[in-house]
């Protein structure tokens, strides 16, 4: 390489140039250098500031021309490339030139280099904060068939340093897993993958509040991730379109609904009676709001209807279920038949 840039000094200095910006870089990757010392290279090559941002972890690092970092507030980028890795942006590198631009056409290629390292260097030292997983992965890093040594090797794959708490998360959406992911998780490690019937995020913590509307999901612990995503399978059961994000430790003891077998709750009187109202779609948006409201009025301003055409409602539903809304116990058991008929559905 060195011999042919000889030669080619001869007839392009501009060529010369270029193939000096290659052998830069490829000398860099060969000594396996980390990101800090590559941005700080890349500084000196261009003389100039130069700057790199990854995308997931948050950082960014500027370095001046003399190798040091710098504080100082930063200039337009005179150019800018992205860098990829497996096809998505995980990050981008920068030059601050001040005034003219360097020498025509090195600027484009240093920078190309320079995020191509960039990538190289995520990929070695650790995977990219990216959204997407390998579902095998994520399958080994959920699966309760799956040893401890195989689980932990699985996360550290996907990215997430050992001791690091981590949520599963099951989504039902017709949104793309990845937007979701970046969305309730942003800054932070997230995986996302297709898993069967059902989208899963594995994700260092999680926002509920941050969930798209249209999206069903349920979240997890952080207790193991085979023990998280029973969690959130199991939450994820829960969710309605009037409470489409549940959280499985805001369950509580609604949680064991879950193992009740489902020819044991068909067989209830009560969980009967809610699948015969559940026929006339009005009666059951009637037993539903009063259900999660607890009052007739709250019931009405969900229903937007007049209390009194509320309060006719649920004497006919009292009728149905065999005992009255409005006695003692009469809601609580109300909800539980209501929430166990869902699960049946489900």
């Amino acid at each position: 390489m060195e011999a042919l840039a000889a030669r080619l000094s001869h007839l392009d200095s501009r060529a010369e140039g270029a193939i000096r910006v290659v052998m830069f870089y490829d000398t860099l990757m060969r000594r396996r250098v980390d990101l800090p010392a590559l941005v700080r290279a890349s500084a000196g090559l261009a003389e100039c500031v130069a700057g790199l941002r990854l995308h997931g972890a948050g950082r960014t690092t500027r370095c001046a021309p003399d190798g040091r970092e710098t504080s100082a507030p930063p200039r337009p980028a005179s150019a800018a490339a992205p860098i990829t890795l497996d096809g998505e942006e995980i990050g981008t590198v920068w030059l601050e030139r001040p005034g003219d631009a360097g020498p025509i056409g090195l600027d484009e290629l240093l920078l190309d280099r320079f995020a191509i390292a960039s990538a190289a260097v995520v990929e070695r030292y650790g995977p990219a904060r990216t959204t997407m997983a390998d579902p095998a992965l994520v399958e080994l890093a959920i699966s309760a068939d799956s040893d401890e040594a195989a689980r932990a090797r699985a996360l550290r794959l996907l990215g997430f340093a050992v001791g690091v708490p981590v949520h599963a998360v099951a989504v039902r959406a017709g949104l793309p897993l990845d937007r979701i992911g970046a969305l309730v998780c942003p800054g932070r490690p997230v995986k996302a993958a297709p898993l069967s019937d059902v989208g899963v995020l594995l994700a260092a913590a999680v926002d509920p509040a941050r969930f798209p509307s249209g999206v069903r999901a349920g979240v997890g612990g952080a207790a193991g991730p085979d023990r998280s995503w029973r969690q959130a399978r199991t939450a994820l059961r829960f969710a309605t379109a009037r409470e489409p994000v549940v959280v499985h430790a805001a369950l509580g003891a609604l949680a064991l609904l879950a193992d009740v077998p489902p020819d044991v709750a068909r067989g209830n009187a009560d969980v009967a009676a809610v699948a015969r109202i559940a026929e006339v779609p009005d009666d059951l948006a009637t037993l539903d709001a009063y259900c999660a409201t607890g009052s007739l009025r709250g019931a009405a301003g969900l229903l937007h209807l007049h209390h009194s055409s509320v309060a006719r409602r649920l004497g006919q539903l009292g009728k149905a279920l065999g005992f009255g809304l409005t006695e003692p116990g009469g809601t609580l058991r109300a909800q539980l038949a209501l929430t166990a008929w869902r699960l049946l559905e489900d």
